[in-house]
Parts: structure tokens; sequence; C-alpha cells
């Protein structure tokens, strides 16, 4: 799973993360019951604080998305 931050956007990095993850579920990029990185490791990815990642998982979750 390929996912870009960019901090200079006004956009909330978790909200950038869960737009990102959403558009790959619309467009069939991610197909369902495949598992996302674990938050440590996406975390580690892109360089994010453990807590940025959960929420955009968070997010996702509240959204019925996964």
């Amino acid at each position: 799973m390929i996912l870009h931050v960019d901090p200079n956007n006004a956009t909330p990095v978790y909200e950038q993360i869960r737009e990102q993850i959403l558009t790959m579920i619309s467009a069939g990029s991610l197909a369902p019951g495949v598992q996302l990185p674990t938050i440590r490791q996406l975390a580690s990815d892109l360089g994010l604080a453990k807590g940025t990642v959960s929420k955009a998982y968070e997010a996702l979750l509240h959204d019925g998305a996964i």
C-alpha cells in the first residue's frame, strides 16, 4: 500500500490517510478482506506518530470502511 502525506497541506495528516484509503477502496485497488498495515508499520513507513495513524484507522472504522 502506497500512501503519501503532505505536511504542508492544510488537511490534517490523519485525514489525508483516511481519504487515500477511501479512494483505494472506491477504486477497487484495496479489495475487501485485504489486511491494512499495522498502525506501527504504517506510522514507521510514513514517519508519523502512531496516534496519527490510529486516528485515521478509527475514522475509517467509524465510516464503516474497515
